[in-house]
């Protein structure tokens, strides 16, 4: 009997070296393609929105053999296996098998359609590996909307990093900047949003949120400073509110970042550039009892090319164990993170075009900062025949003293209107879910539900007036705790071969008590509520292409002392609370194809609609709500292995943002970026060389409503050169190429300096790009 060949899902082997997933294609009687994506997913939140990589053949498709079908589908800390069996993987076709066994229901079958054939019970299965990199990772079948992705380390490890933020820019169509130094949280850009530090957008690193609600500088402010990026693994987004899963500061989408469970051979990287650039990385593993551990530190220190040397001085470490076995297995995290940095803020443009100040001049020497970061985490997971369980736990203490000066001379005329801004806070909590697959009526579906639990208990929450470090007045200070529960139902029903539907039902409950030491007006207790329902409806594939319609409601919670307050603790004027969580609606349909060898493309025409935006504001250096918000706009997503040894990216992202409130011609949200674009080739050449290529552009970005002053067009480009051989690898990145001075942030506001009158003056600030730089690294391997 001839078999024809369909892709199966087969468990996860992740390279610690490449990243690379890989899945095997099995050979089955009276069948077609039916695609599978390999990366299972996280053990908190599992990726939402992916479907489970159940099987998922046609009505007509055999099973394969439970001899030869490993594990469907388990957390992140089942996806790995060691480096000796992903060798074996990779060499090896697995012996056929003719083993009878009972075939598990498939999505689109009626429920005894196989019992009686036994064809489909006993079959020869021969099996050939088939490598897949990055955001090549075949993902037909398995996502709910066009909007989400995951890329391999395979993709990011050639990509020459200026700083670990620009992790995030895997996510097609987002940006990552700097308006100040090197240890504070990058500036993020997504669908039209100035997610300031991470304001609707969530991100999760190893089951642990990185987000910081009611935070010092900035709502949802999100550092991504304490990841080693050598050893993140792979990184699945997704981008709307339609994933039952996500809950606060996920409106624009959200992002899932996995380290690796070990390493096939421990490393130790040095790295060198200009403007005293120097880091160093070392990284471990070892078999330990029945699991296997991972050591790594490094340390970072930068200068950069500010007249004010950064003096950057960044320390990171991580302690992992993980046990992965066939049907549970568990994960302990320890990460420890400490940083110390100078910062040159914006600054006036007008003074560098009238060549008063440099363009890599500060207004303030002593701007900077330093914080803490120190986590521990466990994942666990087991599955059985029709079902599956998770659950991560963390507990994570955090640090910051920030220290800022954006309107110089506006609000104290004599000392100087720098800040500190300042908390210290322990959060803990921990996400349960739990699915089972069956039918209902001759429908087979999968239900999920789930449980999110978060508390942050915030002490020492202050913003004071400072010159040169040195505190004068203290505006406020408060103590506070916050607490976030929320709960989920998601079914996914495959009513007919090439139709199935994700609902979910997603509560939220916020209880917030803030206690203001100086200001007693405004302590108090708040709690809110809100129900989040979400839709998505796929169709196909038909020839390789899925379409997606998807719909849902999402939120962003405000800062809880907004919640409260009632006096304006700058001035003692009235002031009125803000609502402790702003509703947001979108819908997008869009389509994913890799119709063409080698092409992964996806595109998405999307809308969204925010209750409330929050906008920076110079003179408090934070946030503030202003009035509603719509966003439209279209992505075009690419991803092309042309051949062997050249591959492709282009991702293109057009935007449109404007309040609702406001008259035409007056309404521009500022800082929306509105067209973004990036690009790159990766080539393989011979004997251990490869080169890679890549450009990022942006511009159409209003900084006030009237779109009178806009940030400018930026484009850089960015070239690498690299040569592995054995245990050495050696590697040049020379960064902004063509030594571009365009503006990697601006905004425009109130600000004064010594000569101007006392109410200041409008006027644009900015913080250029970094110029041209060289930086080379060797890796030696053992």
């Amino acid at each position: 009997m001839q078999a024809r060949k369909i892709i199966t899902p087969h468990r996860v082997s992740e390279s610690a070296a490449t990243g690379n997933v890989r899945y095997f294609r099995g050979a089955l009687q009276g069948s077609r393609k039916v695609w599978a994506i390999l990366c299972t997913l996280g053990a908190t939140c599992p990726g939402p929105g992916f479907a489970h990589p159940q099987p998922q053949p046609p009505a007509e498709a055999q099973p394969q053999p439970e001899s030869e079908t490993p594990a469907d589908s388990k957390s992140s800390e089942a996806d790995s296996k060691s480096s000796e069996a992903e060798t074996q993987a990779q060499t090896a076709t697995p012996a056929a098998s003719t083993k009878k066994t009972k075939p598990k229901p498939r999505p689109g079958s009626k429920k005894g359609d196989d019992e009686n054939d036994p064809q489909l019970i006993e079959e020869p299965v021969s099996l050939e590996t088939v490598e897949v990199k990055g955001r090549e990772t075949d993902l037909i079948g398995l996502t709910q909307s066009a909007s989400q992705g995951v890329v391999g380390q395979n993709q990011f490890k050639y990509r020459p990093l200026l700083r670990v933020g620009e992790l995030v820019e895997v996510v097609p169509g987002m940006l990552a900047t700097q308006h100040s130094g090197t240890g504070k949280a990058n500036q993020y850009f997504l669908r039209g949003f100035n997610l300031d530090h991470g304001t609707d957008f969530a991100t999760w690193v190893d089951g642990v949120p990185m987000n910081l609600p009611t935070n010092a500088h900035g709502q949802g402010y999100m550092d991504l400073n304490s990841i080693i990026p050598e050893l993140v693994d792979r990184v699945e987004y997704g981008k709307g509110p339609y994933y039952a899963e996500m809950g606060d500061f996920s409106a624009a989408g959200y992002a899932y970042m996995h380290t690796k469970h070990r390493l096939p051979q421990g490393f130790v990287n040095f790295t060198g550039g200009e403007y005293n650039y120097y880091r160093t990385v070392a990284a471990n593993s070892n078999e330990l009892g029945p699991g296997d551990l991972l050591y790594a530190a490094s340390v970072n220190f930068y200068d950069g090319p500010w007249q004010r040397p950064m003096d950057l001085n960044q320390f990171n470490g991580m302690l992992r164990y993980t046990i992965d076995k066939e049907d549970w297995g568990l994960s302990v995290i320890a990460k420890g993170y400490n940083s110390r940095w100078y910062a040159t803020n914006q600054i006036p443009e007008a003074l560098v075009l009238e060549n008063q100040l440099d363009l890599y001049g500060t207004m303030n020497r002593s701007d900077g900062g330093n914080t803490n970061r120190y986590s521990l985490s466990t994942n666990l997971w087991s599955r059985g025949e029709s079902s599956k369980s998770e659950l991560n736990l963390y507990a994570v203490y955090y640090d910051l003293d920030l220290y800022s000066d954006f309107t110089y001379f506006l609000e104290h005329p004599q000392q100087g209107d720098q800040i500190l801004q300042g908390e210290h806070r322990v959060y803990y909590g921990g996400t349960a879910s739990h699915s089972w697959f069956g039918s209902l009526f001759d429908t087979n579906m999968e239900n999920s539900v789930g449980l999110q639990i978060r508390s942050d208990q915030i002490g020492g929450l202050e913003l004071a007036n400072t010159q040169w470090r040195e505190v004068f007045n203290i505006v406020s200070r408060n103590n506070v705790s916050e607490t976030s529960i929320g709960m989920y139902f998601k079914n996914e029903t495959f009513w007919m071969e090439k139709f199935k539907t994700i609902a979910g039902l997603r509560n939220d409950i916020f209880v917030f008590n803030v206690d203001s030491q100086l200001t007693p007006l405004n302590s108090g207790n708040r709690n809110a509520s809100m129900v989040s329902p979400k839709l998505s409806m796929v169709f196909g594939p038909w020839a390789d292409t899925e379409f997606f319609v998807n719909m849902g409601y999402g939120f962003h919670s405000n800062d809880a002392r907004g919640t409260v307050e009632s006096v304006n603790p700058t001035n003692g004027d009235p002031a009125h609370a803000v609502t402790p969580m702003v509703r947001s609606k979108g819908a997008e349909i869009g389509a994913r194809t890799q119709y063409i060898p080698g092409l992964n493309s996806t595109l998405a025409f999307w809308f969204l609609h925010t209750a409330s935006e929050l906008v920076f504001t110079g003179d408090a250096g934070t946030t503030e709500p202003t009035g509603p918000g719509n966003r439209y706009g279209v992505e075009w997503a690419n991803y092309y292995q042309a051949t062997d040894w050249l591959t492709l990216d282009a991702d293109l992202a057009f935007t449109k943002s404007y309040y609702t409130d406001l008259p035409s011609g007056d309404n521009a949200i500022p800082n929306s970026v509105g067209q973004v674009i990036t690009s790159g080739a990766t080539v393989q050449m011979p004997y251990g060389f490869w080169s890679t290529l890549r450009l990022r552009h942006f511009n159409n970005v209003p900084l006030n409503e009237a779109s009178t002053v806009y940030l400018g067009d930026t484009t850089l480009v960015n070239f690498g050169l690299g040569w592995q051989e054995e245990n050495i690898k050696l590697q040049l990145d020379l960064f902004n190429i063509f030594d571009s001075r365009a503006n990697d942030i601006a905004y425009y506001y109130q600000y004064r300096l010594q000569n101007q009158p006392l109410e200041g003056v409008e006027g644009k600030t900015i913080h250029p790009v970094e110029p041209r730089m060289l930086r080379g690294s060797i890796t030696i391997s053992f």
